[in-house]
């Protein structure tokens, strides 16, 4: 467990800012895991690595250490619900979902806010528990129709 919860939320918001959200897939440093994704910030005694595979769909791991230690993870796991879809098609989604994934604030600490919206594109994300043991999904429609989900899990490590 982290010496201080504050500490740990103001560092999980920047790690989340700061990778994938800020910069996708330019983020990534050389994978430990062949065909992964793998992107990387450290600040003082913690260090954030989220790990992931595909695109379209994807599945992934986020680890938090603290002092070189695993103290926090988080699993998930969708994607694009359109079917071959081109990656013209695809790559304003997950422009979008870029945008809502930097609103992370310490309220909304997984993913992205509860709801945002921008033009015909609405993103949605509804989550349960406390950093120690939760769950949820996210959702994005375009003019209505849902586009792309994910689910994600996960809490401290104990």
């Amino acid at each position: 467990m982290p010496l201080h919860l504050d500490a740990f939320t103001d560092f999980l918001v920047e790690a989340k800012k700061k990778t994938y959200a800020a910069q996708g897939d330019d983020a990534s440093v050389q994978p430990l895991l062949n065909g992964s994704k793998q992107l990387e910030y450290r600040s003082g005694n913690y260090f954030y690595r989220d790990i992931y595979f595909g695109s379209a769909f994807f599945i992934g791991q986020e680890i938090v250490e603290y002092e070189n230690r695993p103290i926090w993870s988080m699993v998930y796991s969708g994607g694009v619900l359109i079917q071959n879809a081109s990656w013209e098609n695809i790559a304003p989604i997950y422009d979008f979902l870029r945008e809502a994934l930097r609103l992370v604030d310490h309220i909304s600490l997984y993913r992205g806010p509860n709801h945002y919206e921008q033009k015909n594109y609405i993103y949605e994300n509804r989550y349960y528990g406390t950093l120690d043991n939760f769950y949820g999904n996210e959702a994005i429609f375009v003019d209505g129709q849902k586009v792309y989900e994910l689910r994600y899990n996960g809490g401290f490590i104990r």
